[in-house]
């Protein structure tokens, strides 16, 4: 659950300020973009959060996500929707921070692309390495020095070095009715003409828009293709080319209900994933709770392992650069939905099958096998921080 202030923050706006630093430093750094698949990568993050935090015992320090390092150049990165990366972090770290990551879009970015923007508020001690993960032992600490992050044995004394920076970014990173206007007007007529568009007006405060294809399925609406923005404080919400949703809401509350299309051979049948709720309170407050719904479908063994033992065979083509006929070019778009459901049913080296796989899927040609190994991770990664709840 996240909870945010009244006085709300403009994020693409703080992104903005947060980059006008132009070196990183000990209260931000930047990234091209994160990498999570692995051990290595986790590793790097946790050990910049830990940093982090630990250099900034009294106020929010903040990673960037899609940004070009050398030139400051905002390229963007994947929607990142993972709301248990908390449990990453506590996982590993003693004495964690409370991390949020929020999708910020720009105008500038093509709609599937946004800038992850990591806040870090520590909770006053220090933050340290309570179990191994890559290269880094436990026990292990870090701090900020200057823009590097360094380990240290040393005892890390109290700073309050960028307090004031940071309260000054912050304040001159509020929202403004004129923004407000001006982003709703953008989400609609600029960001989504092509779509039809909605927005609601909650508290007389918040504004929440969303634009997707309506379908009706079994007397239900689904969305498809859809964007939904809390527009206040520029945060993307959802974000999917692929998968469907539905919404409703109330005067105090806006809620999604996230569907995944699964299927071996066909994906007709629908699974709720997840549930994200919204409440907004007369104070100027809002709250957000997700829960996680996804029971995945069973099948039987003895024909999941033909179709296991068929689509590693695939991979290995695909691997030496054979020909691939027809039939073969179309089972290539269910590679990665395949490998996930092999791996809900007890095929446990199924996950590894479908990470070590990632390069030759990303080269296809069919740009939309890559997306559906993101999505099938993505999905896999939600359920993993979900069990250790």
């Amino acid at each position: 659950m996240t909870e945010n202030e009244k006085n709300m923050i403009n994020k693409r706006l703080l992104v903005k300020n947060l980059l006008a630093h132009n070196d990183e430093n000990s209260f931000y750094d930047k990234k091209r973009q994160l990498n999570l698949h692995t051990k290595e990568g986790k590793a790097k993050f946790l050990k910049h959060i830990c940093a982090l935090s630990n250099s900034n015992p009294t106020n929010t320090s903040f990673i960037v996500v899609g940004v070009e390092d050398e030139t400051n150049e905002i390229v963007g990165d994947d929607f990142f929707d993972d709301s248990r990366i908390q449990n990453l972090v506590n996982a590993y770290l003693e004495n964690p921070p409370k991390i949020l990551y929020e999708n910020v879009p720009f105008p500038n970015l093509p709609t599937d692309k946004v800038v992850g923007l990591v806040s870090i508020k520590p909770n006053g001690k220090v933050s340290k390495f309570k179990k191994n993960i890559h290269t880094i032992s436990v026990n292990s600490t870090f701090l900020r020095v200057g823009s590097n992050t360094m380990p240290t044995d040393e005892k890390i004394s109290f700073s309050k070095i960028n307090t004031e920076t940071v309260i000054s970014i912050e304040n001159n990173s509020r929202n403004s009715i004129e923004h407000t206007l001006e982003s709703v007007l953008h989400f609609i007529n600029v960001s989504h003409k092509d779509l039809p568009s909605e927005y609601k007006v909650f508290k007389e405060l918040f504004v929440v828009c969303w634009a997707g294809n309506k379908k009706k399925i079994k007397d239900k609406i689904y969305y498809s293709r859809v964007d939904i923005e809390l527009i206040n404080e520029q945060v993307k919400l959802f974000y999917s080319a692929l998968d469907e949703i539905s919404i409703s809401f109330d005067d105090e509350s806006f809620t999604i209900i996230e569907y995944i299309q699964l299927g071996l051979n066909d994906k007709t049948s629908y699974y709720p994933l997840e549930k994200l709720k919204i409440t907004f309170f007369d104070n100027g407050y809002y709250k957000m709770d997700s829960e996680f719904l996804f029971e995945p479908p069973q099948y039987n063994r003895k024909m999941l392992f033909h179709i296991y033992n068929a689509t590693l065979a695939l991979i290995q083509k695909m691997i030496k650069g054979s020909t691939l006929t027809t039939q073969e070019k179309r089972d290539v778009e269910n590679i990665s939905s395949v490998l996930m459901i092999c791996y809900l049913n007890d095929f446990k080296e199924a996950k590894q099958k479908l990470i070590d796989a990632k390069i030759v899927l990303k080269q296809y040609e069919n740009p939309e096998v890559y997306t559906a190994f993101k999505e099938a991770m993505r999905v896999l990664r939600k359920m993993k921080y979900n069990k250790n709840e």
